[in-house]
């Protein structure tokens, strides 16, 4: 794995970050209330196991905000986005991103992350169809990609967005502040 990554992911402060932007991402659709009927929504966490994290980061870590309506005859499950956890997908978020991005300009680190980490060849390649497919058609990403300007090359999806961030952050527009 590439050193600064590898930093990256093993520094606490950075998972941090992501559980801290989890709960806002969840209180944000907590306090919008139930999207079918408007109704209270009450917490209904569930447990992950995400694959490719590294050890200590807590239980808290492990648990996917998630909600139930409280309204009698709607009871409807809502679970917000998350950056920890894509979609059902068992590997963190990081590392799908990560391992998918590293196919673009880096493909024998690629694959010395995904042997590191445990990720099957046919995996990687579920990842690759379904950021083709699944996530180029999703509703977010349709409102999303129209904020690129120019565009963002959708068959290198997530490497062209994780570069188009890298100049943004390069360039000052963005700071991160440790928490």
């Amino acid at each position: 794995m590439d050193q600064a990554y590898q930093a990256l992911w093993a520094d606490a402060r950075f998972h941090q970050l992501l559980l801290a932007i989890d709960a806002e991402i969840a209180a944000t659709c907590r306090a919008a209330g139930c999207p079918i009927c408007s109704g209270t929504l009450h917490s209904a966490q569930f447990h992950r196991k995400p694959r490719g994290c590294p050890a200590g980061l807590g239980q808290a870590y492990d648990m996917r905000c998630s909600f139930c309506c409280s309204q009698e005859g709607c009871r409807k499950r809502t679970t917000p986005a998350s950056v920890r956890f894509l979609a059902r997908k068992v590997y963190s978020a990081g590392v799908v991103v990560l391992v998918s991005a590293l196919r673009y300009g880096a493909p024998r680190r690629q694959s010395q992350l995904a042997e590191a980490l445990g990720v099957s060849r046919r995996t990687v390649t579920r990842w690759r169809e379904w950021w083709l497919t699944g996530f180029a058609a999703s509703a977010f990403w349709k409102l999303a990609s129209a904020f690129f300007s120019p565009p963002v090359d959708a068959t290198r999806i997530p490497a062209s967005l994780l570069e188009r961030f890298a100049a943004f952050v390069h360039h000052g527009f963005c700071k991160f502040a440790a928490p």
